[in-house]
């Protein structure tokens, strides 16, 4: 406590009159006092000792030299606000965090039901046949694709593409000489087919697709160039 009896223009045994700055310094004693008795600086999120020995806050990212400037800090308008701040965020990301988990079991539930539908049935069975046009002497090769587990062969129909292969990525290093006919019809695996990189006749009746809706059989049909056609192609 201050000697405020034998203080500079007082009466001795009277005490004297306690100035405002004074009465302020007394104040924070007081309430650092009573901070250390409940306050424990080990857990408290904000308190950081730095390497040059000082107090950070490292909510209101202030500098303090000691325990018990950093106590003073804590009571005082910015920290306390501060920590409503902080507070008040927590509280909103509490709730928006109640609101997700609230729609967690209907986000689930769609995710499997979209998973129940995509869930692939494996690779269709197939037959690839080799011949030549009896008129042209052509090479022709046919690709017979078997989707029995279809459930509405109407609506969904196999569909094919050529890919180069230099779009493929399972063979390295890929060889210009060859190509890949992609066949693919959901819930099915795609399949594709490794055939020759030649030009293709796509002249009428010489390449030919067909989708059989009652077998589920889908064929499909190529011819090659041969001789001076092919040449003209190339």
């Amino acid at each position: 406590m201050a000697d405020r009896q034998n203080r500079v223009g007082s009466k001795f045994g009277g005490g004297g009159v306690s100035s405002t700055q004074q009465s302020e310094r007394e104040r924070k004693e007081r309430l650092r006092e009573l901070a250390l008795e409940t306050i424990d600086l080990a857990k408290d999120p904000y308190l950081m000792r730095n390497h040059l020995g000082t107090y950070e806050c490292k909510l209101c990212l202030t500098l303090h030299t000691n325990e018990a400037n950093y106590l003073s800090h804590t009571q005082g308008k910015k920290h306390q606000a501060g920590l409503a701040r902080r507070a008040a965020m927590e509280a909103k990301l509490a709730r928006q965090k109640g609101e997700t988990d609230v729609m967690m079991p209907l986000k689930s539930a769609l995710q499997s039901t979209r998973s129940a539908t995509k869930v692939k049935i494996g690779r269709p069975g197939y037959e690839v046949s080799k011949s030549r046009d009896p008129q042209s002497n052509e090479r022709c090769l046919t690709f017979e694709l078997h989707y029995p587990e279809l459930d509405d062969p109407k609506s969904r129909q196999p569909r094919h593409r050529f890919m180069s292969a230099y779009e493929q990525r399972v063979e390295t290093p890929p060889d210009r000489n060859y190509q890949y006919l992609l066949v693919a019809c959901d819930p099915y695996e795609t399949v594709a087919f490794k055939i020759p990189n030649e030009p293709i006749n796509r002249g009428e009746g010489k390449f030919v697709t067909n989708w059989d809706t009652t077998g589920k059989v889908f064929t499909l049909t190529l011819h090659y160039l041969e001789g001076q056609s092919a040449s003209q192609e190339q």
